[in-house]
């Protein structure tokens, strides 16, 4: 049976109402003396001149001093610290002087026993009816939680600056030794040869990891150049480890036997059987042959799933040298590898360049740079020989700016061109 009892008060009548009235009967009992000498902050008045007048409890035992020696002995200069009356003749004097009233001012008084304590001080010039100063009140606020969550604060501040400070610099020391590991996987520089230019250049996408590009150029016998540019799939040490394994086993392999196909067939058997256990490891690589001959340079290359090279003629033309059907380096424990055949005569270039080129996002759209776009703009640009191009290509590569986010090698080669006669007149 549901009861229902009319008589139960509503919150703040019945008993609410006496515990209230209680309380407010306890304040009305509470004198304004009680209220000012033992209020939760520190009040004092003084002269003009600081001389102390009146102080109430509360700050006098923060202080640790008796009422007689400070009413009417000590001004109020005389409760701060060295550097809080510093800052109280150049600043909080004058402040008060000029608008009467000065709020919320850190400051240090001396406390008892010696100790310093934070607080926060409020003045306020009393004036008489005709606008004269009469004397100062002053009111001091406890600020020492608020100083040390200020400093608890300061500390955790310093400790992020110093970690992102210790962060950065281990950083930079990984960015330098990843530096010095990728130019160890790459010449120093590239030899001088006989007849022939050479140019190169390494774009690093990101420095906080390892490429996988790579390219060489080294002498075989006979007067023979062998000259190679690979793009090992993936980042990292692993694809450095993949990187440094390609390049030494293509070395090795061309001293044995220089034919194209019969090194990127080794090096297929060295990465298949080395990586067949776990995660595949790949690259695509175009591995030359350069056989300099009078009047011209012959070019002998083969392909393993890496982009054609390209032909800057000296007559301003420029095309590709094709390549199809190549396959990926190590996928397979036999792979085909399509070779081609060229002739550089004088003022003709063979550039060599990964896919981080043409594969770069240009325009508004963020299309694919291509294959197309690179051709028109080698053919633009004057025959000047490898150097040339390869300073022309490394421009375009800043170009591309956030567009460019792989790692790109290049590698150019060519006859320079034939210097014209000088006319001797008789």
């Amino acid at each position: 049976m549901c009861r229902t009892d009319q008589s139960v008060p509503e919150p703040g009548e019945g008993n609410d109402v006496d515990s209230t009235d209680a309380v407010f009967t306890s304040l009305l009992e509470d004198s304004a003396e009680e209220l000012y000498e033992h209020a939760p902050c520190g009040y004092l008045s003084t002269l003009m001149d600081g001389t102390i007048a009146k102080i109430n409890t509360t700050l006098l035992d923060w202080l640790g001093l008796d009422r007689s020696r400070v009413v009417g002995r000590m001004r109020f200069t005389d409760l701060l610290t060295v550097g809080g009356k510093l800052y109280h003749e150049t600043h909080f004097a004058p402040l008060l002087q000029m608008k009467g009233e000065v709020s919320g001012i850190a400051m240090d008084i001396k406390a008892a026993a010696g100790q310093r304590m934070p607080v926060l001080v409020t003045s306020r010039v009393k004036t008489s009816k005709d606008g004269e100063p009469l004397l100062i009140r002053t009111t001091v606020f406890d600020a020492r939680e608020r100083r040390a969550y200020e400093a608890e604060l300061l500390r955790g501040r310093r400790a992020a600056e110093e970690a992102h400070r210790q962060a950065e610099a281990d950083r930079a020391r990984l960015q330098e030794a990843l530096a010095v590991l990728q130019q160890s996987l790459l010449p120093a520089e590239l030899p001088v040869i006989p007849g022939l230019e050479a140019g190169s250049y390494y774009h690093t996408a990101s420095p906080d990891l390892l490429g996988g590009d790579f390219y060489d150029l080294f002498p075989l016998v006979g007067g023979r150049w062998a000259f190679v540019l690979g793009d090992v799939c993936g980042k990292g040490p692993q694809a450095a480890s993949v990187t440094s394994l390609a390049r030494y086993t293509l070395r090795a392999a061309a001293l044995h036997d220089a034919d194209p196909v019969t090194v990127l067939t080794t090096l297929n058997n060295v990465l298949h059987e080395r990586y067949a256990g776990g995660e595949g490891r790949y690259c695509t690589v175009i591995f030359g042959v350069l056989e300099p001959h009078d009047g011209h340079v012959g070019v002998h290359l083969a392909s393993g799933g890496h982009p054609s090279a390209l032909i800057q003629r000296a007559d301003g033309s420029a095309d590709y040298l094709p390549t199809p059907g190549g396959l990926l380096v190590g996928v397979l424990p036999q792979a085909p590898f399509t070779t081609a055949h060229a002739r550089l005569l004088p003022g003709d270039t063979l550039l060599l360049y990964t896919d981080g080129l043409t594969e770069a996002r240009t325009g508004p759209g963020r299309e694919m740079f291509g294959e197309d776009a690179l051709r028109s703009f080698t053919a633009a640009r004057p025959p000047s020989g490898p150097q040339a191009l390869i300073t022309a290509l490394s421009g375009l590569l800043t170009s591309f700016g956030d567009g460019l986010d792989d790692d790109t090698a290049l590698l150019a080669l060519g006859m320079p061109a034939s210097l014209p006669t000088p006319r001797v007149n008789t």
